[in-house]
C-alpha cells in the first residue's frame, strides 16, 4: 500500500516543481500572475462555490490533487511571435528556405509553414492564458461581495481586499468581509387596489415566501412576485403581470428588522396620449375553436366539415379524420371556464406529445365582454413515416456482420391520435470460430431476425374511469407491444417472444411513473448441446477434474457435447459424478464443483416463461441537459409468476419431477424483485463536478422457482459499474470464479467520481467504485458466494482509477482505466493493492457518463 502512495507523492512533487518554474513564462515584468484567492468572512476562511463564483478573477484552472495548471502550461508552449520567428529562422535565411523548398516542393513548403502557425494557434486556443492580476477587477469583486450580502440580509456589510505580491511575478489576493448582524422580516402589510385581486390574494396568502422572522433575501421577494402573478393569471386575471407588484421596506429605527409593504396596483390601460387605471376583472373563455388541418395557404378559405363536441368547435378544410375526444383530451382550455395560463401551457405540451401534429398554435382574441376566444391551429404530420438503418460490424467472435433495421411509423391509425410503430431487424454474420462442427457450414453462420409492434395510445386504455386518480394533465399513455426474435449464432441459439401492456404518467415535470400490468416473456433455447463450447471455462474445469480422478487419461479430453459423430461424454461424466459412479464423494470439493457446474448449466439452458407486473418511479431533479447540480432517484418493484401459480392451483395441474408447475411444457418463474438507485451531482464550479451513485437490488425466488432467471439476475463490473473488473467478471462474493458470466440475485454498488476540465472539450475524472453481487435465499449453498449478514460486506470489492472524456456536444466519448484496489477473491491473503498495476488494469470505453 505504501508504494503507490510514494509514487503519487513523487509524481506530484515533480509536477509542482515544473509548474513553479514555468507558470510565469508569459508574464511581463510589470505584471503578476494571480495564483490564489482567499476569502475570509468575519475572520473565518470560507471556500464555497457561491462565493468563488462571485470573483471577477479566478486563478488558472488546476487539476485536482496534483494542483497543476495544465492548460496554462499548454498555452505557455505557444510562441507569442510565431510570424517573426518563422521569418528569422527560414525566410531571412535564403539557403535554408531553398533547401526546404527543393526537398518539400513549393506547395508542401507552404503547407509546412502554415502547419507551424496552425499548431501554435491550437496551443493558444486549447491552453489558458495566464490570469494577470487586475486591481480594477479586484475592486469590482469587493462590490459584488457587498451586493451579495446585502441581498441576503446583511445591510451593514463591509468588505476590503489586500494584495500580496512576490518577487517571482506572482500575487495573491485576500478578501476580508465583515457582515454585521443580519436583518429579519417583521410586519408584512398589503395595499391592493382591485377588490377581486384582494380576494384572490387572501386565498393564496398562506403559501407566501415572505414570512415574519425569516432573514431578508432579495431572491424570496422576486420569487414571491412571480408566485403571486402566476396564481392570479391562473385565476382568471388575464392582463396581470409582475410589474403590477411593488414592495416598500422600512428599516429606520427597527433594530435590524424590516417592515415590508406589498403593493398591487390596478390595471394600467394605455391610450394614445394617456394612461388610466381600472380594477382588474376575471376573464372567461367564451369559445374554443380547433382547426385540425391548418396550413397557411388555406387561411381564409371556408371549412368543409365541422363538429361541436362538449362545447368545443372542431373545424376542417377537408373531412375531419380524428375522433373529437382524442383532440379535446389534449386541450385544457375549457369553453365557459375562467382563463388560466397553465391551461394554455398544458395544451401546448399535450398536443406535442401526441406526435401527430407539428408545433401547434394557440391564438387568443379578447372580446368586449371580458371574454376570450381561443383558436387552436393544428397542422398534421404525414400519416406514414418510413426509415431504416444499416450497420457493418466486427468483433472478437465475428469476422464480419451486416444488419438492416427498417421501421414504419403510422400516425392516427385508429383516428384517436394513436401511433403504431412496426420495426424489424435482420442480420447475418460470419463467426471467427464456426461451431456447427461440419465442413458444410456456410460462411455466414450467424443470423438474427425479428419484428416488433408497439402501439401508443394517448390516454389510459382501461374499462375504469381513471380521471380522479390520474388526471389528464399527467399525460397518461398506454403502450401495447409485441415482439418476436430468432437467433442462430455461435451460442445456444434461441427464439424469444414478449408482450407488454403498460401505463405511463407524469405527475409533474420531475416525476414519472410506469406500471407494467402484464409483461410476458418466453425464451426457448435451440442449441443446448453447444453449451460447453460457449462456456469453455466450465468445460475446462470439468475436464481437469475428470483427468485428476482418472476418469480419462491425462492426455485425453471429454468429447464436447454436440461434436460430430462423438458421444456426449461431458454430460455422461456429470451424471456419473452426481450418481456416485466415480471416486468422488459428496464431501469432496471437486464433487461440489461438478454439482455447481451442472446447476449452472441447467439454469442457463432451461427455457424461460415469465409473466410479471411491475411499478417504476423516477424523480429526476435535472432542470436541463446542462444542469450539473441535481439528483435522480429511481425505484422499481417487480412481481412475477403469481397469476400462473394461482391458475395452476385452481386448474389442479400436476407438478413435474422437480416439484414445479409447467405451462406449455415450461416451468414458469416466480419471484419478487426490487431495485433502488440514487444519483447526486454537485457543481463545484469551473467545470468541476462531484458525482455519486448508490444502487441496491434484490430478487427473491419462491413458489415455483428456487433461482432467478438469468435475464433478471444482477452482475457486477463493466464500464458503467465497478470499472476495475470486466462486465460479469466480479463475484459472487469472494469466489475466485472463472465463469464467463457471473451473476447473482443480490447487488450493492457505490461509486464516486470527480470530473474536471483539462483543456477545451477534454475533461478528466478520478473515480472510486465499490460493490459486489451475492446469492441469497436461492439454491446456491456456497458460503463464499452467499450473503449471510453484515460480515459479508467485507467482500465488497473496491476499484479506483482515472479517465478521460471528450465532449462532442451531442455525446461524450469516455475512456476509463480501473485498478483493483481491494479484491475479495484473495480470501486468505491481504486483499489490498495485489493487482494495482497497469498490466492488471481494466480499460473501459463508453459513450456518455457512467451515471
Amino acid at each position: 500500500m505504501k508504494k503507490p502512495l510514494i509514487k503519487i507523492l513523487l509524481i506530484s512533487l515533480c509536477l509542482n516543481l515544473f509548474s513553479a518554474c514555468d507558470s510565469v513564462k508569459r508574464v511581463a515584468e510589470n505584471e503578476q500572475l494571480l495564483t490564489k484567492n482567499t476569502i475570509k468572512v468575519n475572520g473565518e476562511k470560507i471556500n464555497t462555490e457561491v462565493l468563488n463564483d462571485l470573483l471577477y478573477q479566478q486563478t488558472n484552472v488546476k487539476i485536482p490533487l496534483i494542483n497543476l495548471p495544465l492548460r496554462l502550461h499548454v498555452y505557455n508552449l505557444a510562441r507569442p511571435n510565431i510570424d517573426s520567428i518563422i521569418n528569422s529562422n527560414i525566410f531571412e535565411k535564403p539557403s535554408k528556405k531553398e533547401r526546404l523548398e527543393s526537398f518539400l516542393s513549393t506547395k508542401q513548403f507552404n503547407k509546412y509553414i502554415q502547419s507551424k502557425k496552425d499548431f501554435n494557434s491550437w496551443l493558444k486556443s486549447t491552453g489558458e492564458a495566464p490570469v494577470i492580476l487586475n486591481e480594477d477587477k479586484t475592486k469590482r469583486t469587493v462590490n459584488r461581495f457587498k451586493d451579495y450580502y446585502i441581498n441576503n440580509g446583511w445591510f451593514n456589510v463591509d468588505a476590503n481586499y489586500n494584495i500580496e505580491k512576490t518577487n517571482d511575478k506572482k500575487a495573491e489576493v485576500a478578501y476580508n468581509i465583515t457582515t454585521g448582524n443580519a436583518f429579519i422580516l417583521d410586519t408584512i402589510t398589503t395595499d391592493i387596489k382591485s377588490a377581486i385581486v384582494d380576494t384572490l390574494y387572501k386565498k393564496i396568502k398562506k403559501e407566501t415566501l415572505l414570512k415574519r422572522y425569516d432573514q431578508y433575501k432579495t431572491e424570496n421577494f422576486n420569487k414571491e412576485r412571480e408566485r403571486i402573478a402566476s396564481a392570479l393569471r391562473n385565476s382568471g386575471i388575464y392582463h396581470f403581470k409582475t410589474d403590477y407588484i411593488t414592495y416598500t421596506m422600512d428599516t429606520i429605527g427597527t433594530n435590524n428588522k424590516v417592515n415590508v409593504g406589498i403593493n398591487i396596483q390596478d390595471r394600467a390601460i394605455r391610450t394614445q396620449d394617456s394612461v388610466r387605471r381600472e380594477p382588474f376583472d376575471i376573464y372567461k373563455v367564451r369559445d374554443v375553436n380547433i382547426i385540425t388541418d391548418y396550413a397557411f395557404e388555406k387561411r381564409g378559405k371556408p371549412f368543409k366539415d365541422s363538429i361541436k363536441y362538449n362545447s368545443y368547435k372542431i373545424y376542417s378544410y377537408d373531412k375531419i379524420r380524428y375522433h373529437p375526444k382524442a383532440l379535446t383530451d389534449a386541450v385544457f382550455i375549457n369553453p365557459g371556464g375562467i382563463f388560466r395560463e397553465i391551461d394554455k401551457t398544458r395544451t401546448y405540451r399535450h398536443l406535442n406529445e401526441l406526435r401527430t401534429f407539428k408545433y401547434p398554435n394557440v391564438e387568443e382574441i379578447e372580446n368586449r365582454d371580458n371574454t376570450l376566444t381561443d383558436t387552436i391551429r393544428l397542422t398534421p404530420l404525414k400519416k406514414f413515416n418510413f426509415s431504416f438503418s444499416t450497420d457493418a460490424s466486427q468483433s472478437n467472435i465475428q469476422r464480419v456482420g451486416f444488419s438492416l433495421s427498417p421501421s414504419l411509423l403510422i400516425r392516427n391509425i385508429f383516428r384517436g391520435a394513436e401511433t403504431l410503430e412496426i420495426s424489424a431487424i435482420g442480420s447475418i454474420g460470419a463467426s471467427t470460430d464456426a461451431n456447427r462442427n461440419s465442413s458444410e457450414d456456410p460462411f455466414f453462420d450467424i443470423n438474427e431476425y425479428g419484428v416488433d409492434f408497439k402501439l401508443t395510445i394517448p390516454r389510459l386504455f382501461s374499462p375504469f374511469y381513471t380521471e380522479p386518480f390520474i388526471p389528464k394533465y399527467m399525460s397518461p399513455t398506454t403502450q401495447i407491444s409485441l415482439s418476436a426474435t430468432s437467433q442462430t449464432n455461435i451460442g445456444l441459439d434461441k427464439q424469444s417472444f414478449s408482450g407488454v401492456f403498460n401505463y405511463n404518467w407524469y405527475p409533474n415535470s420531475k416525476v414519472s411513473n410506469r406500471l407494467d400490468l402484464f409483461n410476458i416473456q418466453y425464451v426457448k433455447n435451440l442449441n443446448i448441446d453447444n453449451y460447453f463450447r460457449v462456456y469453455g471455462n466450465s468445460f475446462n474445469r470439468l475436464n481437469n477434474i475428470a483427468q485428476n480422478i482418472g476418469y480419462i487419461g491425462e492426455d485425453e479430453s471429454l468429447n464436447i457435447p454436440g461434436a460430430e459423430n462423438k458421444v456426449n461424454e461431458a454430460d455422461v461424466f456429470i451424471e456419473d459424478v452426481l450418481t456416485n459412479n466415480t471416486s468422488l464423494t459428496n464431501e469432496d470439493e471437486d464433487f461440489i464443483t461438478v454439482s455447481n457446474i451442472n446447476e449452472r448449466k441447467i439454469r442457463l439452458t432451461e427455457n424461460n416463461l415469465i409473466l410479471a407486473s411491475s411499478f417504476s418511479f423516477v424523480n429526476d431533479e435535472r432542470v436541463n441537459l446542462f444542469d450539473n447540480d441535481f439528483s435522480i432517484f429511481r425505484a422499481k418493484l417487480e412481481v412475477a409468476g403469481n397469476l400462473f401459480a394461482t391458475a395452476a392451483n385452481l386448474m389442479g395441474l400436476e407438478r413435474n419431477s422437480d416439484g414445479r408447475f409447467e405451462i406449455l411444457n415450461v416451468a414458469f418463474s416466480q419471484y419478487t424483485k426490487a431495485e433502488l438507485d440514487y444519483i447526486k451531482h454537485w457543481d463545484l464550479g469551473r467545470n468541476n463536478v462531484l458525482a455519486i451513485r448508490s444502487f441496491f437490488g434484490i430478487a427473491i425466488p419462491y413458489g415455483n422457482s428456487n433461482s432467478i432467471p438469468f435475464s433478471k439476475s444482477f452482475f457486477a463490473g463493466g464500464p458503467n459499474d465497478n470499472r476495475a473488473w470486466t462486465a460479469y467478471g466480479l463475484g459472487p462474493g469472494s469466489l475466485e470464479t472463472t465463469n464467463e458470466f457471473n451473476e447473482a440475485n443480490l447487488k450493492i454498488a457505490l461509486s464516486a467520481e470527480q470530473r474536471f476540465n483539462i483543456a477545451g472539450s477534454l475533461n478528466g475524472a478520478l473515480f472510486i467504485d465499490a460493490g459486489n453481487i451475492w446469492n441469497v435465499l436461492d439454491n446456491v449453498n456456497d458460503a463464499r458466494a452467499t450473503f449471510t449478514g453484515f460480515n459479508s460486506l467485507e467482500d465488497i470489492a473496491l476499484g479506483s482509477g482515472f479517465g478521460l472524456r471528450y465532449d462532442f456536444s451531442f455525446f461524450v466519448f469516455r475512456f476509463d482505466i480501473g485498478f483493483k484496489t481491494y479484491d475479495p477473491s484473495y480470501q486468505d491473503e491481504n486483499r489490498w493493492f495485489n493487482d494495482y498495476n497497469f498490466s492488471n488494469a481494466v480499460y473501459n470505453i463508453g459513450i456518455n457518463y457512467p451515471f
